[in-house]
């Protein structure tokens, strides 16, 4: 994929072999700069030196784990990016550790073990279909909605689904008229 070779991503693993595992996808897919951490802490001082463009973090790590990592990244007051793309990856599936994840404010997931085409897959969604990032008393974080909510069925509860359903409404007067 062209344009890779521009990118500045950050891997975050405890465990050095799936580190370097996932630094050789990245440089064999043509990632141009590629740096590392061992966890959370160490990944926050990496982000204070230069913003990577996307982080891939490890769910399970010590001290701070990626949940932890992540909720940092996206609502601490000395973040250094809060708004960065950020790729999970785990071998726990669970829907509770998914949903933990999406929870926390992690853009992708990523189950393991990964290969080339599934982390390159979340790369270029990340890039090439950002979600709109939202920020609430309780999250914070890209959207949770995927696939527009179209057939969502529940409360509309944000401004631009009020805009929306005016723009609709009035559509459908003028249809009538």
């Amino acid at each position: 994929m062209p344009g890779l070779n521009s990118l500045h991503v950050l891997v975050v693993d405890d465990n050095p072999h799936m580190r370097s595992i996932v630094v050789a996808i990245l440089r064999g897919v043509g990632i141009g700069t590629v740096k590392e951490a061992s966890d959370g802490a160490d990944a926050m001082e990496v982000m204070r030196a230069g913003v990577p463009d996307i982080v891939i973090v490890d769910l399970n790590m010590f001290p701070i784990d990626g949940l932890e990592f992540t909720q940092m990244i996206r609502t601490a007051v000395d973040s250094p990016f809060p708004f960065v793309p950020i790729i999970m990856m785990t071998g726990h599936t669970e829907r509770t550790k998914v949903t933990a994840a999406r929870d926390s404010g992690v853009n992708e997931l990523v189950a393991k073990p990964i290969s080339a085409k599934t982390l390159l897959d979340r790369i270029v969604a990340v890039i090439d279909r950002p979600r709109a990032f939202v920020k609430t008393a309780t999250y914070t974080g890209p959207c949770r909605r995927r696939g527009g909510g179209k057939d969502y069925v529940g409360k509309l509860r944000r401004k631009s689904d009020n805009q929306a359903k005016s723009a609709q409404s009035n559509e459908s007067k003028e249809e009538t008229a």
